[in-house]
């Protein structure tokens, strides 16, 4: 890659690496990269970089680009990475795990860690309080008190034997850690000011569905709102444009919104940001400075200060035909990390240094894979049989004339999620052995609207599904692809559509690829409440269109219950280690497929979680799919 960075290029000679051509693993391991964080002095970045499965935290000084530390996390499931002041790195990581003498299901647990640069040592943060867990439930919160860095985290403090969500100061120059604020039982979520005072709090019943917030006002708690939410409830997002207000992801009948609410209790108008995932802070203050959105296939930017909107200009105006991500900046936001996502070489880090007027490549996201691994990506415009319009994208292998190709359907998970424009490492990996790669936002996914999301309730394994086959027979009108020569390929939701496919919408579909899809939804309710409670219950029925438990349309759209269907053969990889949707999951289909005398492949990966977080089990799955897929639509 013409890309190739500085940091990356001394760690690889560190490691002792050689060039090699570009197999399947290059793209089914970990990243070389998976994330980069900026000091809040500017004076070094660490980067989280792997050599397909180990993962090392690496150091590096911007003075003279020198490595000056690096630290060996071994498969640790590293979730984020934040400084906290110019010395001390926030680590958290996850570990699926079952919490001893503690009634709690066995879960995807939070940890955060204190890296204090020079010591070569991790510090678990909460190992010093009593009667709580050192498990965490939402991001660090880093500020600045009296001149020394602070680490807020929600945790879980136990009160007469029932533990709540509660807020836990850490000080990072003594390592003593002290309740700021205990919660009550039906606590959801904290927001830490920027003085460090906690300035606001959820409160929410799943049974009632009673939902509200509450603001400190003078020193004491006074509630701002109350409602009734049983599904969609405001969200708490962070501190607003004046650092004093609220930012609060609200719901009106149209759309989810962005309102501001004063310390007073005051509710704004709604502001022009669609996702709260778009928020951007500001890095010293964390008051909202800006806010990123998809314009069509487009990905902007817009800044409240006029002299931040003309320095992200510049910042992109350097990288012309490729898109530019914020990733991470210094606190005065001088030096600024971007991932920058060219169509033709791929994902890589850059840092731009606007004290220096230059950038450097710290290296590529998939460093290995070389611009002719890189296949294009296309977006693609079609209408469903009903006349909704669809949008998605059509990845296509490099060498063969985009003419009658064999096609994979892959759908995304969530199912309130979306796919969006760029690389995409399972849909690169599926193109580079010849297949076209069909990513389809079906009626049901998120950033669309309220509207489009909506129209995704109630139809599952109908509807939803034959917004993928739509597009089969779209590209196929086209000239594009076979239509004898199509598979579908998905995970979690996205896996649900692959078995869908196979059973409530045949003769499309020469095979059929799941990866931790649920296909018994009775069951998968059920089980999700014993997980996560009543709420999760009511978010699938209301989702699926089934009134309770007990109501026939949630067997009537079960793939393990319609396996006498299937024409073609299927394909299961599940995670033992999965908490989001259980291995049992795909044993029911797989033992439905058995009785039914249908052909059948499962394969159960030991410690992989839903996410997939490890290199060795990621690198398992894709091999196991691309098999499945050669085997069954061979691309030639």
């Amino acid at each position: 890659m013409a890309r190739f960075g500085l940091l990356l290029a001394a760690v690889l000679a560190l490691e002792g690496s050689a060039a090699r051509a570009a197999p399947l693993e290059l793209y089914g391991r970990l990243p070389s990269i998976e994330a980069v964080a900026v000091a809040p002095d500017g004076a070094s970045v660490a980067v989280i970089w792997t050599d397909g499965e180990q993962r090392k935290i690496v150091f590096q000084r911007l003075a003279d680009d020198k490595i000056v530390e690096i630290l060996g996390l071994g498969t640790a499931k590293i979730r984020w990475v934040q400084w906290a002041g110019p010395q001390h790195l926030i680590i958290t990581a996850s570990k699926t795990a079952t919490i001893t003498d503690v009634f709690a299901p066995r879960d995807e647990y939070f940890m955060a860690y204190d890296y204090k640069l020079g010591t070569r040592k991790l510090k678990l943060l909460l190992s010093d309080v009593t009667e709580s867990l050192n498990t965490i439930f939402d991001v660090p919160e880093m500020r600045i008190v009296d001149g020394k860095p602070m680490v807020f985290v929600q945790g879980m403090q136990f009160v007469d034997g029932q533990g709540v969500i509660s807020v836990f100061r850490v000080d990072l120059t003594t390592g003593r850690s002290r309740i700021v604020e205990t919660g009550q039982y039906n606590t959801r979520d904290w927001l830490v000011g920027q003085d460090g005072e906690v300035q606001a709090q959820t409160i929410w019943d799943p049974r009632s569905g009673r939902w509200s917030l509450k603001v400190r006002d003078h020193g004491g708690w006074r509630v701002s709102r109350a409602l009734q939410a049983l599904n969609d409830r405001p969200l708490m997002v962070g501190l607003g444009r004046d650092g004093r207000s609220v930012l609060m992801k609200d719901f009106n009948d149209e759309r989810a919104v962005l309102r501001e609410v004063s310390p007073e209790g005051a509710w704004g108008d709604p502001l022009p940001i669609e996702d709260e995932s778009g928020a951007i802070f500001d890095p010293a203050h964390h008051n909202l400075i800006g806010y990123y959105t998809l314009v069509g296939d487009e990905g902007r930017y817009a800044f409240f200060d006029p002299q931040d909107e003309r320095v992200w200009k510049a910042v992109t105006k350097a990288y012309p035909g490729q898109a530019v991500r914020l990733v991470s900046w210094s606190d005065d936001r001088r030096k600024i990390a971007v991932l920058v996502d060219s169509p033709t070489e791929g994902p890589a880090f850059a840092l731009v240094d606007l004290e220096r007027h230059k950038g450097a490549w710290l290296g590529g996201q998939y460093e290995k894979l070389r611009p002719a691994d890189i296949s294009p990506v296309r977006p693609v415009r079609y209408k469903a049989k009903d006349g909704l319009e669809l949008t998605g994208y059509l990845t296509l292998p490099t060498k063969p004339e985009a003419r009658n190709l064999p096609l994979v359907v892959f759908p995304h998970g969530g199912p309130a999620a979306r796919d969006e424009p760029g690389f995409d490492w399972w849909a690169q990996a599926m193109a580079s052995r010849g297949y076209a790669v069909l990513q389809v936002n079906y009626r049901g996914s998120d950033g669309f609207g309220a509207k489009f999301l909506e129209a995704g309730f109630g139809e599952w394994g109908r509807k939803m599904q034959t917004d993928l086959s739509d597009g089969v027979r779209y590209l196929a009108s086209q000239g594009i692809v076979d239509p004898k020569r199509v598979c579908i390929v998905g995970a979690s939701y996205g896996g649900y559509a692959a078995m869908a496919g196979a059973t409530l919408d045949p003769g499309v579909y020469r095979c059929a690829a799941s990866v931790a899809g649920p296909t018994d939804m009775r069951r998968f309710i059920a089980w999700s409440r014993t997980q996560n409670g009543i709420s999760a219950q009511r978010y699938w029925t209301h989702f699926m269109g089934a009134g309770d438990l007990k109501d026939p349309v949630l067997a009537a759209i079960s793939p393990a219950l319609h396996a006498d269907r299937v024409d073609s053969p299927v394909l299961l990889v599940h995670g033992k280690d999965d908490t989001v949707v259980p291995l049992e999951q795909s044993r029911f289909m797989a033992d439905a497929l058995k009785s039914a005398g249908k052909p059948v492949e499962f394969v159960a990966l030991d410690g992989a979680d839903h996410w997939l977080l490890r290199g060795d089990t990621r690198l398992a799955m894709l091999q196991a799919v691309v098999a499945f897929l050669e085997k069954n639509n061979p691309p030639n």
